[in-house]
């Protein structure tokens, strides 16, 4: 498999541990989300890559449906909003700057 494949199947594989442990398989209550962040966002090199404000930032606009619950569509652009963070604070730049959404390259 490639990198990329890996990425993938490991995104799903983390949502549906952590969504399998109540009555609804293919939800994340708060109870499971928590425990989802807690230990699968934790470790100390991607602490220093990702600003505790972008998770917070990220998963203030998780249930988009504001059903107490997260999907796995909103996960995984809650995935997709952690990778931006990750790759900016790698790259150095700022919130807001770079390309789309009205930004322009410096």
């Amino acid at each position: 498999m490639s990198k990329l494949e890996k990425a993938i199947l490991a995104i799903v594989e983390v949502f549906e541990e952590y969504a399998g442990t109540d009555d609804k398989k293919t939800q994340l209550s708060n109870a499971e989300l928590a425990q989802l962040i807690k230990s699968q966002l934790s470790s100390p090199e991607f602490k220093d890559k990702v600003d505790p404000e972008n998770i917070k930032d990220v998963m203030d606009k998780l249930d988009k449906n504001h059903d107490g619950e997260v999907n796995f569509n909103e996960f995984s652009q809650c995935v997709a909003g952690l990778a931006r963070a990750y790759f900016q604070k790698m790259h150095g730049k700022e919130k807001g700057k770079g390309r789309g959404r009205g930004g322009q390259d410096k």
